[in-house]
């Protein structure tokens, strides 16, 4: 008889030890390590299973079935279809991520509602009773349809069998944290019951067909909580970013076997639930003031050009150590350009507090945006302003040359449809609607006032 013995199993990368430890030997982790009960057999996994195997069935790739003719299902938001490569695909598994109170439960009724108007739906709620998810459906308006059924379990083994048996088009199960199987001892949220819980509902879905979205949690860090195991197993793994408190939300792809990983789509939330913005450009500037330290900046978000203000204020720090924070923009390359901006031109900014905002909950991860924030910190020091008409873009390398950007040309076309008259950008680019900049002292000296 097998008999049960103890081991501890790191939440973060999966690496077991024998004894308890505050910190992880293997990724470095601390309080990471976790208990579980296994059964230890009398002979290995390999000697069982020897010779077992069986010759797998091959076929041409001629012969071997398309997935590109497979209907897919519209979510009813040509922006969000736009990021998954046209919809959900029959079979296919969609991850979704998103920090606590940003949306996903609410995007996600919206979507099955319409959904729902035509084809089955499932939903299975983890966190929630069923009546606590009608109360969300209600308020969104999407509680009319038949075909929407609601579930709360947090059993994998019933949320799988409900799956493959139940004949839905679509299945979303909120949240991968929250479910287990009842033959692993481990609480919910682990790395072993979310990697075996995961692995039967996608085994479900392939099996019968049905488009299934995973709720995932975030740690506060940012990255998706549980195993990096989780993000190879699906299909496609969606992130919703922005600020919880105001702001727009983004959900761009992260992964995408089905379509590019270069569209976003761009949401904001009202009594009606998320909406698309139409014109996010004009929505981010509309109230703004041309004052010192306030740049616009020509971004890319995807495939989409967008046009963001970028606001900067500095101040004399009050202690011996100056203080530098920024909301939207990393925070390691916010010091590569202070670093730059203080050995390639005149400014002091040794003893000055440096703070930079994003205007509107957007995270840059733009290169580009470099020249546009170093602009701004620059504003904001010497209390000078750029022109109204005017959008900035470009990178800045360590010795302050500005160097090329990607979609140059949809950039200026975006400034172009909301009223700007030039943009100051690197030099390399050759347009008539471009005054071409080689170094950053150059952009500084000719265009603040």
């Amino acid at each position: 008889m097998a008999k049960a013995r103890s081991q501890f199993v790191c939440q973060q990368c999966g690496a077991s030890f024998s004894k308890w430890a505050g910190r992880c030997e293997n990724c470095g982790e601390w309080n990471s390590l976790v208990e579980q009960v296994v059964s230890s057999g009398g002979s290995s996994v390999v000697d069982k299973s020897a010779g077992r195997g069986k010759v797998l069935k091959t076929s041409s790739i001629r012969e071997a079935a398309s997935e590109s003719g497979l209907e897919r299902l519209s979510t009813g938001i040509d922006d969000l279809d736009a990021v998954l490569g046209g919809g959900f695909l029959v079979g296919g598994v969609v991850l979704v991520a998103g920090q606590p109170g940003i949306g996903k439960s609410t995007l996600l009724a919206q979507v099955a509602a319409h959904i729902a108007k035509s084809k089955s739906v499932l939903y299975v709620s983890g966190e929630e009773s069923v009546s606590q998810v009608k109360l969300r459906a209600e308020r969104l308006g999407a509680a009319d349809s038949e075909k929407m059924q609601l579930a709360s379990s947090n059993s994998a083994e019933d949320i799988a069998a409900s799956i493959q048996q139940g004949g839905y088009d679509l299945a979303i199960v909120d949240s991968v944290q929250t479910i287990s199987l009842s033959e692993i001892s481990s609480a919910p949220g682990s790395v072993s019951q979310i990697t075996n819980s995961s692995n039967v509902i996608i085994r479900a879905a392939k099996a019968s067909g049905t488009a299934v979205i995973l709720v995932g949690h975030v740690t506060k860090e940012g990255s998706i909580a549980g195993p990096k195991i989780l993000e190879h197993l699906v299909d496609v793994v969606l992130n919703f970013e922005g600020d919880r408190y105001g702001g727009f939300r983004v959900v761009r792809a992260q992964k995408n076997r089905y379509g590019s990983t270069n569209e976003a789509a761009i949401f904001e939330m009202d009594e009606q639930g998320l909406r698309i913005v139409k014109n996010p450009s004009a929505e981010l500037l509309a109230e703004r003031q041309n004052l010192d330290g306030s740049i616009v900046l020509a971004t890319m978000e995807g495939a989409r050009p967008l046009l963001v203000e970028i606001q900067a204020l500095v101040n004399p720090t009050n202690f011996g150590y100056p203080k530098r924070t920024a909301s939207g923009f990393d925070l390691n390359r916010l010091n590569l350009l202070v670093a730059v901006l203080e050995k390639r031109t005149k400014l002091k900014l040794a003893d000055k507090d440096i703070y930079v905002n994003v205007v509107g909950g957007l995270k840059l991860n733009d290169p580009a945006a470099d020249l546009a924030v170093a602009m701004a910190i620059a504003s904001a020091s010497a209390g000078r302003s750029l022109d109204e008409g005017a959008v900035v873009f470009g990178e800045i390398g360590l010795g302050g040359e500005v160097r090329s950007a990607t979609n140059w040309q949809a950039r200026i076309k975006e400034a172009k449809k909301l009223g700007f008259t030039y943009a100051i950008a690197p030099k390399v680019h050759k347009d008539k609607f471009i005054k071409g900049v080689s170094d950053m002292r150059q952009a500084l000296i000719d265009y603040l006032q």
